[in-house]
């Protein structure tokens, strides 16, 4: 089930792309724009993501830190960091637990076959670790804007 506005975000403890543990709590006091993705270097997924970077000075003038998580792994994340140039963690969530305590793991169809994948959904996580927005079904071409205007609300 997906974490409603004002109830507190699921802590996490994740590898980035570097392999050091990421968690949730040690973010406190920022406001984190946490997205989940389905995998890297595909095209959605990198339009998504380059977009996020191109606004990434605007993420920081209003003191938000991103993160991204997929269910790749460490390596993954750090080639699809370097060939963009993403300014900002790649998560890797290889077994999904972290996917699935945001309610993101689902049921997904894609050329007529059923599987289980992420849906790509972001969150707005205030300073106080608690869920302020969130942004199911997210069409990635104009994500980054709406996600901005909502942190800066």
């Amino acid at each position: 089930m997906i974490p409603t506005p004002g109830t507190p975000a699921p802590d996490f403890a994740l590898p980035d792309e570097t392999g050091a543990v990421r968690r949730l709590a040690d973010f406190r006091g920022q406001t984190i724009v946490l997205y989940f993705y389905p995998k890297d270097d595909t095209p959605g997924c990198t339009t998504e993501a380059c977009n996020f970077r191109d606004d990434y000075s605007a993420y920081q003038e209003a003191g938000v830190t991103i993160l991204g998580v997929s269910p790749d792994s460490p390596k993954s994340h750090a080639r699809f960091k370097e060939k963009f140039q993403l300014p900002f963690s790649l998560l890797a969530d290889e077994d999904h637990r972290v996917c699935e305590a945001y309610g993101v793991w689902g049921q997904k169809k894609f050329m007529g076959k059923d599987y289980m994948g992420v849906l790509r959904t972001t969150f707005i996580i205030d300073p106080e670790g608690r869920v302020k927005k969130v942004f199911e079904n997210v069409k990635p071409a104009e994500h980054s804007v709406e996600v901005l205007a909502a942190v800066r609300e």
